[in-house]
């Protein structure tokens, strides 16, 4: 098969499907050589992503504090945006499309029925009915293997506890990011049953970083990390300031005191992010707290103090699709659940608009999200006068139809009691609903002038359809010229 068929071959295998238990999912790591042993008898530190939200955000950071210092990194992350290949990396450079192929043969070789290496689990028959994610985690971590980095960076796909990559047998660390309301059909409804599903990647021996807040998932995992006897370290919100400079730039500094028995010492870390996400700030302390843990190593391999090391790695780093400007005042963010939506709104005040001008939201979403919430959070907050909502043109997304249900329901003008400067739309904002993703934006960006800011928001899925549409080399090139 050529890399092309394969890409196709992949798209195809359901990416919600019933995943396998984690013991069938370690027989297949361990029929295919067991990569993460490899990794861990050569030296490589794996450290474990798990969240709501900002959990890639923080894989980047940490890649490129590790990158800062010397280090070859792998970063496993998802979804992609335009090229499947972006969730396997090294050093910052996707997979090559020939070592794709050959990851690809050899997972796909496990159709052969046998009996793998772990104990008395065999494995399936029909081994080739994996969810997309399993798959690609297979893919990744047979390249992993071979490639051997110093630092290993796993993102969970869903949850924790039921992840695919929680099978993996050695960590040297984990973080989990703010966890919020979603996937509340796989996870749980409330914030203490979804912490509890991400806090199952808290194993024995491996110190867990996470944030202060929500309270509730705070107490899920102090009570985790003390069953396990784990050194637990908390991220506060005082820990951490920065204040916009000029745009896409954030002022960060991060000051955080360690103290458990297995480590101590205090991190200090002052430098600009390359970001007008103010979300990223948390994401950002996650991470340099998180790279604390290995100051000694940092430091021996870079020659430097570690918090030098880790803000130079903090500035360094760039996501796409986060509250990037990818045109002047056109500005595309992820945000995909009403956690999402409240972080990126918080990011739009922040942006100031031009004396007499606007700001134009472009809205979709994921069906399987709480998208009348995100709905009424976007009118509610009475940042917009005009929002285009559309459907994405994929399996997922909203349908129209039920975008015009949603925003006809969401009837009340901007809320009163929200903090809104003189320049935010007073009254309900011009709503429409348009067919296409990609059209609405062309017709969006041809048709600004130079007060208004336009937004595109609501799914990473959308950030992709418009990179793919322009092509994110040369991203939006047609409309530039």
């Amino acid at each position: 098969m050529t890399y092309e068929e394969i890409v196709d071959s992949i798209a195809e295998i359901p990416r919600f499907s019933k995943n396998h238990s984690l013991p069938e999912t370690r027989g297949y790591l361990d029929a295919l050589g067991a990569p993460d042993d490899v990794l861990w008898k050569g030296g490589t530190k794996i450290i474990h992503v798990a969240g709501t939200n900002g959990k890639g955000s923080v894989c980047n950071y940490l890649a490129e504090i590790f990158r800062a210092a010397g280090f070859h990194v792998g970063l496993f992350i998802s979804p992609h945006l335009v090229d499947i290949r972006e969730r396997m990396l090294l050093d910052g450079e996707m997979i090559p499309k020939e070592e794709f192929v050959r990851s690809f043969q050899k997972v796909t070789a496990l159709t052969t029925p046998h009996r793998g290496p772990a104990g008395d689990i065999s494995l399936p028959e029909k081994p080739e009915h994996f969810t997309y994610f399993e798959f690609l985690f297979l893919m990744a971590m047979v390249w992993y293997g071979e490639k051997k980095p110093d630092v290993l960076i796993l993102e969970t796909g869903l949850g924790g506890r039921l992840d695919a990559t929680n099978c993996v047998r050695h960590k040297s660390a984990a973080v989990i990011t703010r966890i919020g309301m979603d996937h509340c059909q796989y996870l749980g409804n409330t914030i203490s049953a979804i912490a509890g599903e991400k806090a199952g990647i808290m194993k024995e021996n491996v110190p867990i970083v996470v944030l202060e807040e929500p309270g509730e998932a705070l107490e899920v995992f102090k009570e985790k990390a003390e069953k396990l006897e784990i050194p637990l370290f908390i991220v506060h919100l005082r820990d951490f300031g920065g204040c916009f400079v000029r745009p896409g730039r954030i002022d960060f500094s991060f000051c955080y005191r360690y103290d458990s028995s297995v480590f101590t010492g205090t991190l200090n870390v002052r430098t600009r992010l390359s970001t007008s996400a103010v979300y990223q700030e948390e994401n950002a302390s996650l991470s340099a707290a998180a790279a604390g843990l290995f100051e000694e190593e940092i430091r021996e391999r870079s020659g430097r103090p570690a918090g030098e090391i880790i803000g130079e790695g903090l500035s360094e780093a760039f996501w796409p699709g986060r509250m990037e400007e990818i045109l002047p005042g056109v500005y595309i963010d992820g945000g995909h659940n009403p956690d999402g939506i409240r972080a990126f709104l918080e990011s739009v005040r922040q942006i100031p608009v031009p004396p007499g001008g606007r700001r134009v939201l472009l809205f979709s979403a994921a069906a399987d999200k709480q998208v009348s919430v995100m709905a009424d959070e976007i009118l509610r907050s009475g940042l917009f006068d005009r929002i285009v909502a559309v459907p994405m043109g994929i399996e997922r997304s909203i349908r129209k139809e039920d975008l015009v249900r949603i925003f006809e329901g969401q009837s009340h003008p901007a809320d009163s009691s929200a903090d809104l400067s003189a320049d935010h739309a007073a009254e309900r904002p011009a709503v429409s609903v348009a067919d296409l993703a990609a059209d609405a934006f062309r017709t969006l960006t041809a048709e600004k002038n130079d007060n208004e800011l336009i937004f595109a928001a609501g799914s990473l899925y959308l950030v992709g359809i418009l990179d793919r549409e322009e092509g994110r080399k040369n991203a939006y090139q047609d409309i530039r010229t």
